[in-house]
């Protein structure tokens, strides 16, 4: 007999009885290492098969674990378990290094802490992830529960629909954020869904609960399923609202506040999805339910308390932050066709000539005696205001890759339509114009950088008598270009990583400006009201909204080349940084002021090489961790880099020239337009299609106004030939004065009545009476009693057998091994 046969029985034969320990005996004898792929999905196949040959077995199992898992909180499970708290990131972080020194008291009655348990190898969700799908599916379905132990999934229902209340509320409450409301204005146009949501759930969960006789602990099958689809439109019509809350953040900007109540909406409003499948009729949805709840509960318990896992989520919301937000300023590092392949050369010129003054005014200040700090200080202001004047007059600098760039790739990624091998082949196409732009772009400033070098240090020569920096200077700025017996390479991988570093900081000051509204407080500053003429300050205004990510983007990338050399000084460590431009500038510098003797093909050659190296580091750092980010932030799972890869490859092979010609026929994208801009749609539409939100989104009115139900409305309209409209403030008995004549029904609802919005999740309503503390029904209770009437009760008169008992304590689950 096997051995997976073996524990099974036993767990069959303890199924009243359950022991966490004997299910951990089960899942140890599925466990593989985490690269045993096709062992995983044969242990699988050995479980489904004693399943299907011993149907017991999977009855046993079930009511096994629905009753283990009953002994335990199920609501936090469905609330909570995998959906990102609101709790702040230092706080967390304090919470989990306090748990190093001193253990956290592990919650004894949470199921997170049962699947801590049963899972406690940090491998389990690698391996688990590697069984098929198909194995899941078969799995989940030969785990049934029988009709004796029905009154398990009842009360296993009635957390889900409990869950289900509190999510709705929390996503109502969410919704109505007024962080939300300030974001987008627009929203209390719409807000109404997040209000009726929680009223379709409310009606759902009582109509669900009343069906399937949840409150005797049975499940019956009803005649007519509980149509959730209801509650799924109004899910689908807050999911719709949020991303257009999305679309627009370029326009509105985003707090990390913000950010983190988006995402929680987010989850919330799928986990409301998850707990309607697993209610559903439907099979196949209710097992597809159950697979991603546990794979999210293994998951979570694994990573409770690993600090490594808070920092990455919350470095994801960062980096969705600054994406989310994309630079917005005219530094675009995408050209598809030949116009702006033109204008990225003009531009790139223009940063090539201001780039040779502020290289030669480098050079100039070496001879200055200055403290590390000082040195610091003043190359730092030469990088910065230098980059900054060189955005001001519309230059560029080549490699500078902003986030926008990697976010336009991201979207390809995420939200091409199509089959995969066609959206593999946008991708590579995309890579393809980006590279050649970059190869455009580094060629503006080497072909001007070099030649405006050389005339500055011929000039020196010819208006001093004395050349500029003497050879040994000039030896020393050619041997920091040899790739092989320097430090360049490393130090170009440095630049790169302050190259990415700069186009996340434009993306997080342009967000900056437009969430706090910059331009609009600069033109109602005092002092600038009284010395600026009010169009020159509007002006002000205006260019400083949209250029702050470019200018500090800018200057902070300056600040970062200027100091690095310094600080490794001082720590005595070989940094510093090669930047492509400012390597072309020094190449001509030494190579005119290098002696004769000196000066050979060798040299010159090893230098060219060291330029072109330098420049290929940088772009390929800075490009890579900037569609990193882009990739983490919309949390895109890409495996495909070798079919890419071999795609870009046979570009070059085929078609060599695109990589630094436009071609003819520009590409045409989604979210990118000719100048390399990234195009947002400014409406209302909906991410799921082309139509706008339309003004009356809600299916339920939030007003006085009722409806009788179809179903009432036949018995009704033999007694009544007046309109199908209620009130619910209509004056009563002889007050109502009937229509003479029918009109027609409008359809202001869809069927709710006071009495089922009204009613209690439960048959009984339970009152506590404070008098007695006993718990007392109300006059549901007694059928006899209908309408106004109540029967009298006062506390004397009531006797014993009318007060329910007080509610049991739940009973304390099992302690798990520490």
């Amino acid at each position: 007999m096997s051995e997976l046969k073996r524990i099974l029985q036993q767990i069959t034969a303890l199924s009243d009885v359950p022991d966490p320990a004997v299910l951990k005996r089960l899942i140890d004898e599925l466990r593989v290492s985490e690269k045993e792929t096709a062992l995983a999905n044969e242990k699988i196949q050995s479980l489904i098969d004693i399943l299907r040959q011993h149907p017991e077995y999977g009855d046993g199992l079930s009511s096994f674990v629905l009753k283990l898992i009953i002994q335990y909180r199920q609501i936090s499970l469905y609330t909570d378990t995998g959906i990102m708290s609101d709790q702040g990131f230092f706080n967390s972080l304090r919470r989990l290094i306090g748990h190093r020194f001193l253990p956290l008291l592990p919650q004894d009655d949470s199921v997170v802490e049962l699947a801590g348990y049963l899972f406690n190898k940090r491998s389990d969700e690698k391996w688990l992830a590697n069984i098929e799908k198909e194995k899941w599916d078969e799995l989940v379905s030969l785990i049934r529960v029988e009709e004796k132990h029905l009154d398990l999934v009842a009360t296993a229902k009635n957390s889900i629909l409990n869950a289900i209340i509190i999510l709705s509320y929390r996503i109502s409450g969410i919704g109505l954020h007024p962080d939300l409301m300030e974001s987008y204005p627009q929203i209390l146009n719409y807000s109404a869904s997040f209000v009726a949501q929680n009223q379709e759930a409310v009606l759902f969960v009582n109509q669900y609960r009343q069906a399937h006789e949840l409150d005797s602990l049975t499940d019956i099958t009803p005649e007519q399923a509980v149509d959730p689809a209801p509650l799924l439109v109004m899910v689908e019509q807050c999911e719709d609202i949020v991303a257009t809350v999305r679309k627009r953040i370029y326009k509105t900007g985003i707090s990390i506040r913000l950010t983190n109540m988006m995402l929680r909406l987010d989850q919330s409003l799928q986990r409301m999805r998850i707990l309607t499948a697993l209610l559903t009729e439907s099979h196949q949805n209710r097992d597809r339910a159950v697979i991603e709840l546990i794979q999210t509960l293994i998951t979570t318990s694994n990573r409770r308390y690993s600090i490594g896992y808070l920092i990455d989520n919350n470095t994801k919301l960062l980096s969705r932050k600054v994406t989310e937000n994309a630079s917005r300023v005219g530094e675009h590092y995408i050209s598809t066709d030949r116009a702006g392949y033109r204008q990225m050369f003009k531009k790139a010129s223009i940063g090539g000539f201001v780039i040779a003054f502020m290289a030669t005014l480098k050079i100039i200040t070496y001879q200055l005696a200055l403290a590390p700090m000082g040195r610091a200080f003043l190359n730092s202001m030469i990088y910065g205001l230098g980059f900054v004047f060189i955005h001001v007059i519309r230059g560029t600098v080549a490699t500078k890759q902003p986030a926008m760039t990697a976010a336009a790739i991201a979207s390809t990624i995420s939200e091409s339509s199509g089959k995969k091998s066609h959206q593999l082949t946008k991708l590579s196409e995309l890579i393809v114009d980006i590279l050649r732009t970059q190869f455009i772009a580094i060629m503006g400033n080497v072909m001007l950088a070099i030649p405006v070098a050389l005339i500055i240090s011929f000039a020196w020569l010819q208006y001093t008598g004395a050349p500029m920096i003497g050879s040994e200077k000039a030896g020393h700025l050619l041997h920091d270009l040899d790739p092989f017996h320097s430090l360049a390479l490393p130090h170009a991988a440095i630049a790169g990583v302050y190259l990415f570093l700069a186009g996340l900081i434009a993306g997080y000051y342009d967000n900056l400006a437009v969430y706090n509204h910059v331009g609009a407080r600069i033109q109602r500053h005092r002092l600038l009201k009284a010395i600026l003429p009010e169009p020159w300050l509007k002006r002000l205004g205006g260019f400083v909204e949209a250029n702050l990510g470019a200018i500090m983007g800018n200057f902070l990338f300056g600040v970062f080349l200027g100091s690095t050399a310094t600080i490794g000084f001082i720590f005595g460590l070989p940094i510093d940084i090669r930047h492509i431009a400012f390597a072309s500038a020094n190449l001509a510098h030494g190579l005119f002021n290098l002696s004769a003797d000196q000066v050979s093909w060798n040299v010159i050659l090893l230098s060219i090489l060291g330029v072109a190296l330098i420049g290929m580091v940088n772009l390929i750092v800075s490009f890579s961790l900037a569609l990193f980010v882009a990739l983490r932030s919309k949390e895109v799972r890409f495996f495909e880099w070798g079919r890419l890869t071999k795609l870009i490859f046979g570009h070059i092979i085929s078609h060599p020239s695109d990589f630094f010609w436009p071609r003819d026929k520009p590409m045409k994208y989604a979210r990118i337009d000719s100048q390399g801009h990234m195009i947002f749609d400014d409406s209302t539409a909906v991410q799921k299609g082309s139509k706008a939100i339309p003004s009356n989104y809600v299916v339920r009115r939030l007003s006085d106004v009722r409806v009788i139900p179809k179903s009432q409305q036949a018995s009704s309209q033999g007694s009544q030939t007046n309109t199908d409209i209620h009130y619910d403030n209509q004056p009563k008995g002889d007050a109502v004065q009937p229509h003479t004549s029918p009109t027609k029904v409008v359809d202001l609802d869809d069927g709710l009545v006071d009495e089922e919005l009204n009613s209690s999740p439960y048959t009984d309503d339970i009152q506590y009476d404070k008098a007695t503390k006993t718990l007392n029904t109300s006059n549901s209770d007694n059928p006899e009693l209908t309408g106004d009437e109540v029967e009298p009760t006062s506390l004397d008169s009531k006797v014993t057998g009318d007060a329910k008992t007080p509610l049991p304590k739940p009973k304390k689950p099992p302690k798990l091994p520490s």
